[in-house]
């Protein structure tokens, strides 16, 4: 009985050490597996991650080939459009070129007949003087207005004269001295009758003939009175025309000096007289200015030249 009880206990430990062999073996088999199975699991995100990877750089593949498509086509429009510029800038450059020609041929066909034009003038204008025939020096002073309405070069200075000679040949031109329904008064300052001037003679006239001309025109009665004088220190001769006529509104002061510009339509003229005037001097460094006369209603018009 004993002995069978040793047996029973013996064979007991012998199967419980080899069941917690058998249950360690299969711990062991398991932890494997499951490793084995994490390790599958993470190959699996591995490979999901690079195909995701592989799926975006092929979309970003797919859309830089797209860009590059529309680069190339604008790109060739690029072109295009350079080749048209290309095209068109030379077009433009020879028509440019012919235009220049042309401009150069006008500005010295211009030119000779500005020349031819002058000179034919002068002959006339010598006749005039000559044979006393003032119509026809209105008429000559007018023609030469013509390019001293917008006229910007500079006029040549080439005589030497007494300042009181460009007053006395204004006088003549406009006939102001011979007017019944005005009194004319013309003063010549003591200085001014002895000092000399360098200007051109014919041109300063014609502007001081205008300022005459104007205030004739615009004065019905009354008088025009025409100052003539000198200032050493500022170097200038200086001519006052004024007179007891209708006036300027002071918003019109400097617009009176516009070309084809009339403030009063029942005067006959072109409206030029005043810009050819102020032209003519500002061309011989000079300048006309405008001022309300000092007594009552009337103008004054002040020319002023260089000495």
């Amino acid at each position: 009985m004993f002995y069978a009880l040793i047996t029973f206990i013996v064979l007991t430990v012998i199967l419980g050490l080899g069941l917690f062999f058998q249950m360690k073996a299969a711990r062991g088999h398991a932890s494997e597996q499951q490793q084995l199975l994490n390790d599958y699991q993470r190959r699996v995100d591995e490979q999901q991650k690079l195909l995701d990877d592989y799926r975006a750089l092929e979309k970003n593949f797919d859309s830089v080939g797209e860009g590059y498509e529309q680069a190339l086509l604008a790109f060739d429009k690029m072109e295009e459009d350079t080749q048209k510029l290309k095209t068109a800038n030379e077009t433009l450059e020879k028509r440019c070129n012919v235009l220049q020609q042309q401009n150069t041929q006008l500005t010295e066909g211009a030119q000779k007949a500005g020349e031819i034009t002058a000179q034919a003038l002068g002959e006339m204008r010598q006749i005039a003087k000559e044979t006393g025939n003032t119509k026809l020096l209105a008429l000559i002073g007018k023609i030469s207005d013509v390019e001293d309405i917008n006229g910007q070069n500079a006029i040549v200075r080439t005589d030497n004269i007494m300042v009181a000679q460009i007053a006395t040949e204004a006088i003549a031109a406009s006939g102001v001295d011979k007017i019944t329904y005005l009194k004319f008064e013309n003063s010549v300052a003591e200085d001014a009758s002895y000092t000399m001037l360098h200007t051109n003679l014919q041109k300063a006239v014609r502007a001081l003939t205008h300022l005459l001309d104007n205030a004739l025109k615009f004065t019905t009665e009354g008088s025009v009175k025409l100052n003539v004088s000198v200032d050493m220190d500022k170097m200038l001769a200086i001519y006052t025309v004024e007179d007891t006529g209708s006036g300027i509104a002071a918003e019109d002061a400097e617009r009176i000096f516009e070309p084809y510009v009339r403030l009063n339509q029942y005067f006959d003229g072109m409206g030029v007289g005043l810009t050819v005037a102020r032209n003519i001097a500002r061309r011989l460094e000079g300048d006309v200015t405008y001022a309300p006369a000092q007594t009552g209603t009337g103008s004054c018009f002040t020319l002023t030249l260089p000495i």
